[in-house]
């Protein structure tokens, strides 16, 4: 009966729901990682205005990355309870907002606080965005579906680093950056108003899920798949804070890259992981397993990783940040939410994929003061590449655990979601 409702629903629309979610989720990640990209090509500046160490320097994106993840959790549950429109619109506006803000404070300390209020509201997206999404995209087209919203990160990276690099190449205050991203992030927060709906498969299905146990939190662990993708994640986000917060500094100190050619090497990871997401998630949906696809991309992006401060020739460093951009953390990521798709309780989506991203992000906290520290102490950032893959052999370890043949959520050809 639910089935029919919303195959109507459907038909009636020119373009199906689930197409607008992809599309207008696409944006909120853009507008995410855009945001958060303006940081690192005037990194250089803050350093100097602010007269900060390598390790006080990294710590900008840890207490960053400590309020997006600590928010994780807690959003995804509020989501669950309350609706997931109603507390992923509030954020994306917000952290727009904040973001204005941190491009106007005088002092370190005063920057750095309104940077995590930054992060806190981000915290507010990811549960709640990929519980609707997984909802909403038909099993067929989960994997391909996530890649293409997953996509939106390699863009707004690009965006962002040009953003502050032809800012300060036009004379412009490093400030600057942060006035100009606040306008676009808040028209997206509008947007999601309009278009996203919070119960696209109808009443009868909302009704039969909301009927259901109530998820206990530790539940979540006792799933070996889920603990597996948790710790994978958090490996392959460890190392992607590594190229993300220090490739623009690593260019400019250790290769002599500088002005506008820093953003465009920077930006060959996210550009490369634009057809590497999509290409390796067709090949999930079409196997239908997603195992045997990071088998493949784990090994690929840790060999790439190290590459990047491995070899001293500019070829070698252009072919392993495109290599990383393919097989690493913006291409895994889909396939790890693929995995958390078919194993999470459907009533807790949003719940689930919180867990999912802040235990991953817990890499993202660890990363930037972790590879600042290390590079004060040996007086090089090639350690703290080394370190990060390190991890991702662990990362790799875990993938290889998951078992493809005990998937709650998937009975043959029945849909994960949405379908």
């Amino acid at each position: 009966m639910a089935k029919q409702v919303h195959d109507t629903g459907e038909k009636k629309e020119l373009i199906p729901y689930w197409v607008k979610a992809v599309i207008v989720f696409f944006l909120g990640w853009v507008a995410i990682y855009g945001t958060r990209a303006i940081l690192n090509p005037v990194m250089d500046d803050i350093q100097n205005e602010f007269s900060l160490s390598a390790g006080q320097l990294g710590m900008i994106s840890s207490i960053f990355f400590i309020g997006y993840a600590g928010l994780n959790i807690p959003s995804g549950i509020l989501g669950d309870k309350i609706g997931k429109k109603k507390v992923l619109v509030p954020g994306i506006i917000l952290f727009g907002l904040f973001a204005a803000i941190a491009g106007t404070m005088p002092n370190f300390v005063l920057f750095v606080l309104m940077w995590l209020m930054v992060g806190v509201f981000q915290g507010f997206y990811y549960g709640p965005q990929y519980g609707l999404s997984s909802e909403a995209i038909p099993a067929k087209h989960l994997t391909v579906g996530s890649a293409i919203i997953n996509s939106g990160m390699a863009f707004g990276l690009s965006a962002g680093y040009f953003l502050s690099s032809y800012t300060l190449e036009a004379g412009m205050s490093w400030r600057a950056p942060f006035y100009i991203v606040a306008i676009p992030v808040v028209i997206v927060g509008l947007l999601m108003w309009w278009l996203v709906k919070e119960n696209p498969k109808g009443k009868e299905e909302k009704a039969m899920l909301d009927n259901q146990e109530k998820l206990k939190l530790s539940a979540l662990f006792k799933n070996r798949n889920l603990v597996m993708s948790y710790i994978t994640i958090f490996c392959a986000i460890y190392g992607f804070f590594v190229v993300v917060t220090w490739m623009p500094y690593y260019l400019q100190h250790a290769r002599g890259i500088e002005g506008s050619a820093v953003a465009t090497v920077s930006s060959l990871v996210p550009w490369a992981a634009i057809p590497g997401s999509i290409l390796f998630s067709w090949i999930a949906d079409r196997l239908g397993k997603r195992r045997p696809v990071l088998l493949v991309m784990l090994p690929l992006s840790l060999i790439s990783l190290v590459s990047i401060v491995l070899f001293d020739n500019m070829y070698v460093l252009y072919a392993a940040l495109i290599g990383y951009g393919i097989f690493g953390k913006i291409s895994t990521n889909p396939v790890l939410v693929a995995v958390v798709a078919d194993n999470a309780p459907k009533n807790a989506y949003s719940t689930s994929f919180g867990v999912y991203n802040f235990i991953g992000m817990c890499g993202s906290i660890l990363a930037p003061y972790i590879t600042g520290f290390l590079t004060d102490v040996t007086g090089s950032l090639n350690m703290g590449f080394y370190f990060a893959g390190f991890l991702l052999v662990i990362g790799t370890i875990s993938a290889s655990l998951i078992r493809e043949d005990n998937r709650p959520n998937v009975e043959g050809e029945k849909a994960v979601a949405g379908g």
